[in-house]
């Protein structure tokens, strides 16, 4: 499995992540794992724009407003 290796954190930073990960009852290495799996399985703003793109524009044989005028008419 590679190794990561994050150079030049703030101070401030490292010391909120091991405050967060010992209220966890984790290390730092798994707390900042944790965090980093989390981020890569949300998908980017350029990835959903991809996504939204492929997919199959919506037709609809009715005019939106026709069906809710029906729908508080019944």
């Amino acid at each position: 499995m590679p190794t990561l290796q994050v150079r030049n954190v703030p101070d401030d930073v490292s010391r909120v992540l091991k405050e967060r990960a010992a209220r966890e009852g984790q290390s730092l290495s798994e707390y900042t794992l944790r965090l980093l799996e989390r981020e890569a399985a949300r998908p980017t703003r350029a990835e959903l724009l991809a996504r939204l793109a492929s997919r199959p524009e919506a037709s609809f044989t009715e005019e939106a407003v026709d069906i809710i005028r029906r729908s508080r008419d019944a």
